[in-house]
């Protein structure tokens, strides 16, 4: 299953379609509350975050309670409710990064991109996160978006950065 999700167009289907979906691969973990993690998981896949109807689904398809599921969802950071951007930006505020600029790297974001660390633009086009290290740590302050890192990154650089982005 986690093949034919990779490979699958999500946010080409319908609600109707991510349901269906969802329900198979419930059923493949065989409802097992062992599961919940990976079921999650691929929910978050399917869905591209884990809204309260989702999270409700996933309780009632499992014979759970959706406090349960909702308690799983809340405690894990990478579990999202909220819906992220097509780029997400992660800045590391780890102890070489803050201390060589990172939190100057964080604060201009937040202006530049008018939103706060854990929100996502009303377009959807960025979300913003912060990371406690990213393992540049000889070549700080870094960022990264989408996985691609941005290393000694300042606040000339970082202009050119989100530009390639817009």
């Amino acid at each position: 299953m986690s093949i034919a999700l990779e490979q699958c167009k999500c946010k080409e289907m319908s609600e109707a379609e991510k349901y269906l979906l969802l329900k198979e691969v419930i059923a493949e973990y065989q409802k097992q509350e062992s599961n919940l993690i990976q079921i999650l998981h691929m929910a978050q896949a399917i869905f591209g975050f884990l809204p309260v109807e989702v999270q409700r689904y996933i309780a009632e398809q499992m014979d759970m309670p959706v406090s349960k599921v909702s308690g799983v969802v809340s405690f894990y950071s990478f579990f999202s409710t909220q819906p992220k951007g097509e780029y997400v930006i992660h800045v590391c505020l780890g102890t070489a990064c803050y201390v060589r600029g990172g939190k100057k790297i964080l604060e201009r974001l937040k202006e530049v991109l008018g939103i706060e660390a854990g929100e996502t633009t009303k377009d959807l086009k960025f979300s913003l996160e912060v990371m406690r290290c990213i393992g540049a740590c000889g070549l700080a302050p870094a960022i990264s978006i989408n996985d691609k890192v941005y290393k000694q990154v300042n606040s000339d650089k970082l202009e050119k950065i989100l530009g390639d982005y817009q």
